[in-house]
């Protein structure tokens, strides 16, 4: 299950930061924003991952 949940924080974490480059260059600066807080949430649930797996091993 870890590992889907994986895939969905770097699909979270690359829509995030396509988000943030299309901010810029239009100039929008609240698409840049909602980018980078995709980013933020993808991090924070692959870290989540991360921990929940160093308890299982």
């Amino acid at each position: 299950m870890s590992g889907t949940e994986k895939r969905k924080a770097h699909a979270e974490q690359a829509k995030g930061k396509a988000e943030e480059t299309v901010g810029r260059a239009i100039g929008n600066e609240r698409m840049t924003a909602q980018g980078r807080a995709d980013q933020a949430k993808g991090k924070t649930r692959h870290a989540k991952e991360d921990v929940k797996d160093a308890f299982r091993h």
